[in-house]
């Protein structure tokens, strides 16, 4: 009993939090902290548990649960003690009538997260659910609960709104009971929020993942320092002083500080042009372009840099590589240079040897995944843009199905999904070890993508094959190519064309 007079006892505001921001991530033995706090409904005080927690394979979170003894006033919440994801993250999941399962989904939703119903024209917004962990089914009724609430009172001081109401709360709850198909669509700045995949590890055809970069107004309000220029408002200070202060702070770094200049005094040395050939093999920069950012992690002030290379049988393209100095965070990003291409481009390489593992890889943002031997695909903008091998995409591949879909692989899984799961991870280590050939198909609707070849010429690769396609409307319309109207740019470059002519004539 003493020890578990220790665990309960109750304690104030400051210990909790000093204790669970003290605690450390594999720490089994976080006690529960119990916190005395006002119950907002009778106003005499009731307990407030807290328990920090991690969930394998997804986040370190922090359950708090109210109870009043005097009024039997309940609540819980949700809120993530870890870090906020680089990018956020938007869920779209079409419902039908009538499916249980479906209502039946775990919805984990941050204190940041978003709603919305746009059949009925709902939105819950962050403030009104903090935090929950629910069903879709539990967060419909939630909803309906909560607007139910204060009804008589608004058909006491405005009964056409208190109908208007009651007839919204029918609409919401036939969706609530399966009665009525929607779309639910779960938008979250931070990337913490999460909605369960009942074919996991495969896609789920009723859900659509968006990941994105925030915009400055959702950064600063995750409490980011956000810069006035970044947010379009006016500065302070004369424009001249701001173009003096970014010219000093951006300077050019000569590109052998990270590792050339041992291959110029390689080839200095030498007269064989093939040493030369084979070292500049992917061509290098001359210097490379280092400017002031904000660490994505932190938000203290880091550096990124920033080069042009040109990939043979590929393009050039522009490698980003940032690191922050106060957290450690890095993060590197590859940016196609040059015009958009006409066609798509989907690259099929057959791996057949450990060799092929070890094959550069390009995935651009606007690229999918496809490996037939798993039943694995990825849609466009799943892991952003990476620089990588063979293996890297895979084991990256890996982590990013547990971190997002892992939450739901906990003790309440039902076996099957667990032997499924199970059955999907012994596939994927078949593939690592290449116990026997299987297929990488990268399908890239602006060709944005490079596998590398491993021969000199990558005609004589016949385990490596490129398929060129024409765009369809729709992937024209996702990339915003339908609207680009170039005819102002167009009038422009042949005017400057003509008066360049005219000039030489004369």
């Amino acid at each position: 009993m003493e020890g578990r007079d220790n665990k309960e006892q109750i304690v104030d505001v400051g210990s909790v939090v000093e204790a669970i921001s003290t605690a450390d991530n594999n720490d089994t033995g976080v006690p529960l902290y119990q916190v005395e706090s006002l119950c907002m409904r009778c106003g005499e005080n009731g307990i407030t548990n807290f328990l920090l927690t991690l969930i394998p394979h997804f986040r370190k979170i922090l359950l708090s649960a109210f109870e009043c003894p005097h009024c039997g006033e309940r609540n819980n919440e949700v809120q993530f003690a870890g870090e906020i994801q680089p990018r956020g993250c938007c869920y779209s999941l079409d419902i039908p009538s009538g499916d249980q399962k479906m209502l039946n989904r775990q919805v984990v939703k941050s204190e940041s997260a978003t709603i919305k119903i746009p059949e009925l024209d709902f939105e819950i917004p962050p403030e009104a659910q903090r935090g929950s962990l629910s069903t879709i089914e539990g967060i419909l009724a939630r909803a309906a609960d909560e607007l139910q609430a204060l009804q008589e009172e608004r058909r006491k001081v405005d009964p056409k709104t208190a109908e208007a109401i009651d007839e919204f709360l029918l609409k919401l709850r036939a969706c609530a009971a399966g009665d009525s198909s929607f779309k639910l669509i779960l938008d979250d700045p931070a990337g913490n929020s999460f909605i369960e995949n009942l074919f996991v590890p495969s896609p789920d055809p009723s859900m659509n993942i968006k990941f994105y970069e925030r915009t400055p107004e959702q950064q600063a309000t995750l409490g980011y320092q956000v810069g006035q220029s970044q947010m379009g408002e006016p500065s302070d200070g004369p424009s001249s002083e701001v173009a003096n202060n970014v010219s000093d702070q951006t300077r050019r770094e000569p590109h052998g500080s990270i590792g050339a200049a041992a291959g110029h005094r390689a080839i200095a040395q030498s007269n064989s042009a093939e040493i030369a050939d084979a070292l500049f093999r992917y061509s290098a920069p001359e210097e490379v372009m280092t400017f002031p950012t904000t660490c994505g992690s932190c938000a203290s002030s880091c550096e990124t840099r920033m080069f042009v290379t040109n990939i043979p049988y590929f393009q050039e393209v522009i490698v980003m590589a940032s690191t922050c100095d106060a957290c450690g965070y890095r993060n590197s990003e590859l940016k196609p240079g040059g015009r958009i291409p006409e066609k798509g481009k989907a690259i099929t390489l057959c791996v057949k040897n450990a060799n092929d593992l070890s094959r550069d890889v390009i995935k651009s943002d606007t690229a999918g995944v496809k490996v037939p031997e798993l039943d694995l695909e990825l849609g466009s903008g799943t892991l952003g843009g990476l620089v990588t091998t063979v293996e890297g995409l895979i084991t990256k591949i890996s982590e990013s199905l547990e971190r997002v879909h892992g939450f739901t692989f906990g003790d309440s899984l039902e076996e099957s999904k667990k032997s499924k799961w199970q059955g999907f991870e012994i596939r994927l280590k078949k593939l690592l070890n290449v116990e026997e050939p299987w297929t990488l198909i990268l399908d890239d609707a602006l060709a944005n993508s490079f596998i590398a070849p491993a021969t000199d010429d990558i005609k004589d690769d016949h385990q490596l094959s490129f398929e060129e396609y024409e765009r369809s409307w729709e992937q024209n319309e996702e990339l915003g190519l339908n609207d680009i109207d170039t005819s102002s740019a167009d009038a422009a470059y042949d005017s400057t064309q003509t008066t360049i002519k005219e000039k030489t004539t004369e």
